[in-house]
Formats: C-alpha cells, sequence, structure tokens
C-alpha cells in the first residue's frame, strides 16, 4: 500500500478517532500547544462514555471540558506541570500531579513507571517520505508513541515541519484527524522595572560566545531584551519562544561558537506566536529534540558557557529553592529548573541563574525567608544553586558556607526585611 493510501486508511473524523481509547487507558499528550484541540474537544464530548481514563500532559494551555470535577470518574487529568488550565483542580485535589524531572519523562515512560496507552498529539502535514513532525512538544511525546498501542495524531498545516529527533512515520499511527485552526499563540510576558533591573544584572553576566537556556517568564525575558547586542550567543533550550527569535533577528544568535551541535539552535518544544512558528518550519539552524536529549544535564553541559535562566517564588537562607508551590498549595511543577542548573553547574564556564523579585504582595512579604513556607515543594537544592539574582544584586552560593550564603541573600533581600532576615539567621545559629 502506497504511503499516500495509508494515510487516506486512517483518516477519520475526531469523534471517530477517540474511539481508540479504551477504558482505562492512559492517555499522553504533549507540553503546551502540542495539545490536540479537535481531539481533546471530541474527548471532553464523549467523556462520559468511559471509564478510568486519565489524560497526562505537561501544562495543558486550554481548559477543555473533561477538565470537570463532576466527570473524574470518567476522565480525570493528570499533570506533570500546572498552568491556569489546571492549577485550581490541582489545589482542590480532583487533577492528579506526577513530580519528576522533565528530562526524566521519557525514561519513565520506557519503563513503565508512567503508562502510556495512547497519544494525543498535533502533527505537522505529512511528507514525501510518509513522516510527520511533531515539533510543538516532542518533549516525552516520542518516547510515548514508541510505547502506545495507538497513536492519534491531529494533521494541522499550521503546525511547522522542523529537523531532528521529532518525526512519527504513519506506518506508527492508528487514527489521523485533519484540522487547519491557527496554532494557539502565546504572548511574552509583562516586564516591569522590577524585571528590567534584574535582567540587567543577569545580562551583564553573560560573555559573547555563551549558550543560552532561557525559561518561560517575564524576567528570562527582560534578560533576552537586553541581550540584543551580544555577539555570538547559542541556544541550547527547552522552550523556544519569541524572545529567541528576537536574539537571532538581532544577530545576537549565530550559535557558531557552540562547541556542542555547533551552528542548531536545540529544544523540545515551543510556546510563542505565529511568526515562531514559521521561523520554525524546515529551518536548518533548529533542530527539535526529544527532552531527555535536551535537558540531560550531562548533555546539555557538555555546551561550554551554558547560561540557565530560570525563576523561583521563594529562596530559603541555605539556597533551597520553592518554585512550584505556595507552601503545600500547588502552582506549577519543576519543569527544567533542575536540569539545567546541573547542567550549567558542569559546563566549563557555565553560569547557573535562579532570578526573582524580592517581595510579593506589594512588598508586604519577602520572597528571601529563613525557611521555606511549610509544605513548599523543594524543586532545586540548596547543593545545586549558584547566582540568585534579585533586583537589588547577586549572590554567589556555591562553595560558600551557611552563614556567607546566608549574608550572600540577606543582602539583596529588599531593605526592609534585612534586619529581620539577619535575626532569624542568628536565631537558626547560621549567624
Amino acid at each position: 500500500m502506497s504511503i499516500q493510501a495509508l494515510y487516506l486508511q486512517k483518516r477519520m473524523a475526531a469523534l471517530d478517532a477517540v474511539r481508540q481509547v479504551r477504558n482505562g487507558d492512559f492517555i499522553i499528550v504533549p507540553t503546551g500547544v502540542g495539545e490536540p484541540p479537535a481531539l481533546l474537544s471530541a474527548l471532553s464530548e464523549q467523556r462520559r462514555d468511559f471509564e478510568g481514563v486519565k489524560v497526562a500532559q505537561i501544562l495543558a494551555m486550554r481548559k477543555y471540558a473533561y477538565i470537570d470535577p463532576e466527570t473524574v470518574n470518567h476522565i480525570r487529568h493528570v499533570a506533570f506541570f500546572y498552568g491556569a488550565a489546571t492549577r485550581a483542580g490541582g489545589q482542590a485535589g480532583w487533577i492528579d500531579f506526577i513530580p519528576g524531572y522533565f528530562s526524566e519523562i521519557p525514561g519513565q515512560i520506557e519503563r513503565g513507571q508512567i503508562p502510556a496507552d495512547v497519544v494525543f498529539s498535533m502533527a505537522s502535514t505529512m511528507d514525501a517520505h510518509g513522516y510527520f513532525s511533531i515539533s510543538l512538544g516532542t518533549d516525552y511525546t516520542l518516547a510515548a508513541i514508541a510505547k502506545a498501542r495507538a497513536v492519534v495524531l491531529e494533521v494541522n498545516p499550521n503546525v511547522p515541519f522542523a529537523y531532528g529527533n521529532c518525526h512519527v512515520h504513519v506506518s506508527q499511527v492508528a487514527a489521523l484527524v485533519e484540522s487547519s485552526e491557527p496554532v494557539l499563540e502565546v504572548g511574552l510576558p509583562k516586564i516591569g522595572p522590577v524585571q528590567e533591573a534584574i535582567g540587567k544584572y543577569v545580562a551583564d553576566m553573560i560573555d559573547d560566545g555563551s549558550t543560552l537556556q532561557i525559561g518561560y517568564g517575564g524576567i528570562p525575558d527582560a534578560v533576552v531584551m537586553q541581550l540584543t547586542h551580544k555577539h555570538d550567543l547559542g541556544i541550547h533550550t527547552e522552550m523556544i519562544g519569541d524572545g529567541i527569535l528576537t536574539l537571532v533577528e538581532s544577530g545576537a544568535v549565530t550559535n557558531r561558537r557552540k562547541n556542542y551541535l555547533p551552528g542548531k539552535m536545540v529544544a523540545t518544544f515551543a510556546l510563542g506566536s505565529g511568526k515562531l512558528y514559521r521561523f520554525m518550519d524546515r529551518n536548518p539552524a533548529l533542530e527539535i529534540h526529544p527532552v531527555d536529549f535536551t535537558n540531560d544535564p550531562a548533555l546539555a553541559g557538555q555546551n561550554d558557557k551554558l547560561i540557565a535562566i530560570n525563576a523561583t517564588l521563594q529562596i530559603d537562607l541555605l539556597g533551597q529553592c520553592g518554585s512550584e508551590s505556595l507552601g503545600f498549595s500547588p502552582y506549577s511543577g519543576t519543569g527544567g529548573q533542575s536540569d539545567f542548573v546541573r547542567a550549567a553547574n558542569r559546563s566549563r564556564g557555565g553560569k547557573a541563574f535562579i532570578v526573582l523579585p524580592s517581595t510579593a504582595k506589594n512588598d508586604s512579604i519577602s520572597r528571601i525567608v529563613p525557611v521555606l513556607s511549610p509544605g513548599t515543594h523543594v524543586s532545586t537544592s540548596k547543593n545545586d544553586i549558584n547566582y540568585v539574582v534579585t533586583e537589588y544584586g547577586v549572590a554567589q552560593l556555591r562553595g560558600k558556607s551557611a552563614g556567607q550564603r546566608a549574608r550572600e541573600l540577606i543582602g539583596i533581600a529588599h531593605p526592609d526585611f534585612r534586619a529581620e532576615l539577619t535575626g532569624e539567621a542568628r536565631r537558626m545559629k547560621i549567624l
């Protein structure tokens, strides 16, 4: 049978395609905009026809009707990372949570620690050789495709056909659904004076020829906006977004001085504008790979001068980062923060930055605290953290004693809280 005949044989309506799902199945969905809206809407419409089905994903972008406390016995969402669509359900307890390092999810799927009965994913149109690109969210999805009983793709011409290890052959697919809606666009976060000040401190410490990993958020993007005058930067990151596209367009990113995969930008998922998605299409300067490649600290750390920029919600005086919960109440997830902090620590000339405003709630709460709030999920350990940056400066922690760390961190806290923090450090016998 020809490739095109095979394609036509597997093409069907979304309501029919979701019938690949059986009761008790565990469905894997890619990160962010890699989620297939037609398939998840059809699954939502039929959710009461199923029992005991779970849908697992990092960062759901839309609150589909199946994300519903009234029907969790039929279909329940499982988060590897909470976002706006799932946070309230996680905090209320009717959305499940699987903690873990982003880089290790593919391995957990391969070992059967995380099931993968069915995969739902967005995909590009098929090329002449029968391959689709799952460029918007390759992450753990490729590992799930290798294990799944049924792979269902939502084929959309607006999904870029990217290069790298991000391809699925039509012979691997059980069902295909066609759609043509524009891929969901996500704008850049708002940057205020605090974010800008933090961004300047970080940007001043980034040398020409560095390779960047940039997380999502106002502060990482504030750093990016102050790097347009740099030269020969490289990209090895988990997320490619419009901030990176800005650096490419400014000429700051060339990838020429990368010693690991020179000449290539590397990422595992995309989150941005239609302009970004068009930039990704058949671009030989960009490769999309699974997250156990992009985020593996031993591999990413082979980049010399690797710069990792990630945000946290709270940090204690020893340097423990609580980046994913507000006390015991979940807010996001571990993601790739720890992966890239460790990668930058391995890198020759690398620097790992943890960035945060010094305060929250209109300067009424310090984000630098003596101890993390009770129940806080520790995202990155005190042993891994090096540079911590607020709008008041940079603290450098690795190789320093508990007392030296406390002094460094108190020095970049909001001035209104420094005396209180000093007193608490003394009470705790740190100072």
